[in-house]
């Protein structure tokens, strides 16, 4: 079987490569011409934990190549993914489909023979008729079909998520589609992977939908954290005690800084302006929009109010840049509202993230960066842990505390404990829990 993935970013490098290691012919294809050169020559653009080996392996093997020419790639193909970029669109939230409708187009002009294209790209309800309306009036001689089949890849376990995933739905009213979608995803049947069959529509409304409740499951644990504080409870007991609740879980109740990323902020925001779009508004999503904004916004005040209430003059040690560990993607992250605002407040920032730094010094300036997290509080007046680093979780605290000018460290992810700070010799203050109030 050959498949063709259109765009080599995120998710269409990790699908393509693993798609091969199902012993698939993948050929990824993207306009960047140097991206493309650093594939082919063994260079990964993004990190991932184990994406580099899994590339080389299949690359080697024959099974997966890469190139920036989308005729000959789709011409032989039986398959032909979109996996491009749908970033929300300036002005109103909306997707930016361009991407999307532009390679639609592309792979319409290269066709050759019964191919089945397929949406791997997040897009809002509809986008696969428009899809299909492209292709049928491109090149109306065409046979196809055109299915909707979501990714749900989490960033630093994408290839876990890939090969043992939850579920895979497979969007298409087409009893052909459906054979080739079985075909290409048997691994997975064989290991009893749940494959849910249904029409496009409802296929591209699963992934908004699934983002979007996850954002709010955050959100919720985030707004029942800063009642945790007023009331002198602790947020991870009241986690754990509603998440041993089979109807609830526990996943996604960790408080903190506020979601960020490449799906969360962009997919919230497009599901509400489609129900907008479509007159069924849906509230509670638009609501937690808007109070993630606005906590993100928020942490710097957190800091300088640890900080006696002024950062002026002081220098402050940020540890973790991107949104969450085992990633370099700084998309909407927590540190992208937190350090502006540090350094709005009068503060001189020193920072230090193990995979995201190249990405954080094209979007943050002013920031003096460091090797890493001992050289960031050389100095400092207090420490921020932004992002959970397992390296950041077994400081060595003896030594922390020497370096800092003032014994103050700010956890926004809770990743120490209160009294072991305390008995450290710390001013500790994380997020939910009955220490913030005054030690």
């Amino acid at each position: 079987m050959r498949v063709t993935m259109i765009g080599s970013g995120y998710v269409g490098l990790v699908s393509g490569a693993c798609f091969s290691e199902f012993g698939v012919h993948v050929t990824c294809v993207d306009t960047d011409a140097d991206k493309i050169a650093r594939l082919n020559a063994g260079e990964i653009p993004i990190f991932e934990p184990g994406l580099d080996q899994l590339v080389a392996r299949n690359r080697e093997a024959g099974r997966l190549t890469f190139t920036t020419e989308l005729q000959p790639a789709v011409a032989g193909a039986d398959a032909v993914f979109i996996a491009v970029g749908t970033p929300s669109r300036r002005g109103d939230g909306h997707a930016d489909l361009s991407y999307v409708y532009a390679a639609a187009k592309e792979i319409a002009h290269s066709l050759d023979g019964y191919t089945v294209i397929i949406t791997k790209s997040t897009v809002p309800v509809g986008t696969g008729d428009e899809v299909a309306r492209i292709i049928q009036e491109t090149r109306p001689d065409a046979e196809f079909d055109v299915v909707s089949n979501p990714e749900f890849l989490r960033e630093g376990s994408a290839i876990g998520d890939f090969m043992r995933p939850d579920r895979v739905v497979i969007g298409t009213s087409s009893e052909r589609a459906r054979e080739v979608m079985r075909s290409l995803y048997r691994p997975l049947y064989l290991i009893e992977t749940p494959i849910l069959f249904t029409e496009r529509r409802t296929a591209e409304l699963i992934k908004y939908t699934a983002n979007s409740f996850l954002a709010v499951k955050i959100t919720f644990i985030n707004e029942i954290a800063d009642l945790c504080e007023k009331v002198g409870a602790d947020v991870q007991d009241v986690a754990r005690g509603i998440g041993l609740d089979g109807r609830i879980g526990s996943k996604f109740l960790h408080a903190g800084p506020g979601y960020g990323g490449s799906c969360f902020p962009k997919d919230t925001l497009a599901l509400v302006r489609t129900a907008e779009q479509y007159g069924a508004p849906v509230r509670i999503v638009d609501t937690v929009v808007d109070i993630n904004d606005k906590r993100k916004k928020a942490m710097a005040g957190r800091v300088i109010e640890a900080c006696d209430g002024s950062v002026d003059g002081k220098t402050i040690a940020v540890l973790g840049l991107a949104f969450k560990p085992n990633t370099d993607d700084m998309r909407d992250a927590p540190s992208l509202d937190i350090v502006p605002g540090l350094q709005a407040a009068g503060a001189t920032v020193r920072a230090f993230d193990p995979e995201s730094m190249a990405e954080a010094k094209k979007m943050l300036d002013g920031v003096d960066w460091c090797d890493d997290a001992y050289q960031a509080m050389d100095g400092a007046d207090a420490v921020v842990i932004i992002t959970e680093w397992n390296q950041f979780r077994l400081l060595d605290l003896k030594r922390v505390k020497s370096l800092l000018n003032q014994p103050i460290m700010v956890d926004l992810r809770n990743i120490y404990k209160a009294e072991d700070m305390e008995a450290a010799g710390f001013r500790y203050r994380s997020i939910g829990r009955p220490s913030d109030e005054g030690n």
